[in-house]
């Protein structure tokens, strides 16, 4: 498994969707994010209009968000699928709404042809939703030591609380587009179980435990003290943990982060966005659209040519399908979501190096070993090599890791007193997994008892995933969860059984 990110829960790092993600990439044509549907429970409230679509696109053209005439809004449902209601906006030829044609909830389908480049649609930087343009903006800002967080997300939760059960919120009818809270399919919402069960070796049921400890912690201590201090401006029934639970879900899988500038970055990331209309765009890793920062506006630009009637298709960023269902709540069915990674524990390195020690000196000079990796900061307790299917995304640490543990004790020993300078990368010692059959006999060895123990860690094995996948009959009975759990397994498997044939 990808250790869990550092933050307490997980936001696409220095995003714009679409932002690289070094630990994994992107989605898929099946990608299934949780159906959008009217905001249900508690916070409510209000005679929404029948037509959700018909009321955003009306508040849309309120608020200046500009649509291209060749984009047109579409939700795919199948109680309206094939019934064509209503044009909406200013004539017929602007956007059409209707509830098919893209691949998951709400979507934007192409009315025309859109050649590369074209503006799609610009949200003025005043119809974001955020701390600072929420109505309580200024207490937000006054207050800020005190909410602050590991997450960085408390402002924006606490705005979102807020703005939820305000009956003449200006954001209302973006609220109706959202998906139902109670029906959000992360695997945070999942029985303990079945998440431990379906997901087990995956990485997912570690970063999930450590998210909700940390959302507890976070509610009890910063969110409900500043509720309970401003029972006027947050009614009882938001005052809810597991309220609180979905829209950090909801944030995770929703909201943007802008980009730092490149002379900004060790600055602290910037606070999430809410995005009107960008959020609508599904995910793709062979994405057609991309996110563009300016001053006054936010613009989705067309990056590839779109024919007409096919869907527009922003990136979340590069991720692999574990983080994928992490944070999204879907998948990219095997072999689609070609960024897909596996990862290998440093610790189970450090394991695997320790089965081939037989005296107690070499046991403590290869501890030696491992902590001079830790003091070089290449390894750690909690991290992981990171394995895509074409590169090794963590390649510097796991040369340096093998090189270390594989040479001879007095290389070691003059290695540790240059402090590890003076080393010049070879060639031979690539870790491209081109080359890794031309490695060293002691590293691919060590490499391949390192898979080995990670292929242990999971419940079933490769056959028992191909069987299922192969048969049509038994897959299509599978709950969506079982097939979701399953692509993530499967596709981290395959990456695994390709280094142990590359390591043979």
């Amino acid at each position: 498994m990808s250790p869990a990110p550092d933050r307490p829960f997980p936001g696409r790092r220095k995003r714009q969707r679409g932002a690289p993600d070094p630990r994994g990439r992107a989605a898929s044509t099946m990608a299934t994010q949780a159906k959008r549907r009217r905001v249900a429970g508690p916070v409510g409230g209000g005679d929404a209009d029948p037509d959700p679509v018909v009321g955003f696109l009306s508040w849309c053209r309120q608020v200046g968000l500009e649509l291209s005439p060749k984009v047109r809004r579409r939700g795919c449902g199948r109680a309206r699928r094939g019934r064509r209601p209503a044009l909406t906006g200013r004539s017929p030829v602007q956007v059409a709404v209707s509830r098919q044609g893209t691949v998951a909830g709400y979507g934007m389908v192409a009315r025309e042809s859109v050649q590369p480049g074209e503006l799609l649609f610009a949200v003025p930087r005043a119809a974001l939703l955020s701390q600072h343009t929420c109505s309580i903006g200024g207490l937000l800002e006054r207050e800020r030591g005190a909410l602050q967080s590991q997450s960085g997300w408390v402002p924006l939760l606490l705005a979102l609380l807020h703005e939820l059960q305000a009956p003449a919120s200006p954001w209302s009818p973006y609220f109706a587009l959202w998906p139902e809270l109670g029906r959000l399919e992360h695997p945070m919402f999942w029985p303990e179980e079945e998440r431990r069960r379906l997901l087990q070796g995956t990485g997912v049921p570690e970063a999930v435990e450590k998210d909700l400890a940390n959302i507890r912690s976070e509610y009890h201590s910063i969110v409900l003290p500043f509720m309970e201090a401003h029972p006027d401006l947050f009614s009882p029934r938001v005052r809810s943990l597991e309220l609180y639970r979905q829209l950090v879900a909801l944030v995770m899988a929703y909201s943007f982060q802008e980009p730092l500038e490149e002379e900004e970055d060790e600055k602290e990331p910037n606070s999430p966005l809410m995005v009107p209309a960008a959020d609508i765009l599904n995910h793709l890793a062979n994405h057609n659209a991309n996110l563009e920062y300016s001053p006054n506006c936010l613009r989705m630009v067309a990056t590839q040519p779109i024919p007409k009637g096919h869907e527009i298709f922003n990136t979340y960023g590069q991720m692999a399908n574990w983080q994928l269902i992490h944070m999204y709540g879907f998948v990219e069915p095997y072999p689609d979501n070609t960024d897909d990674t596996a990862d290998i524990q440093m610790v189970t390195v450090r394991e695997a190096a320790l089965q081939g020690t037989k005296a107690e000196a070499e046991r403590l000079l290869l501890y030696e070993r491992w902590d001079f990796l830790c003091k070089l900061e290449m390894v750690g307790e909690e991290g992981a090599f990171v394995i895509g299917r074409e590169e090794v995304l963590t390649e510097e640490e796991l040369t340096s890791t093998l090189k270390v543990l594989c040479m001879p004790a007095e290389e070691f020993r003059e290695f540790k007193e240059k402090d590890g300078r003076g080393d010049d990368k070879r060639e031979e010692d690539s870790l491209t997994i081109t080359n890794i059959p031309n490695l060293k006999a002691s590293w691919k060895q060590l490499l391949r008892d390192s898979v080995l123990l990670t292929l242990q860690t999971y419940a079933t094995d490769l056959k028992s995933e191909q069987d299922l996948l192969s048969n049509k009959e038994v897959y299509t009975k599978l709950s969506w969860r079982e097939q979701q759990a399953l692509q993530v397994r499967y596709g981290q498997k395959m990456i695994l059984h390709q280094l142990l044939e590359l390591t043979s």
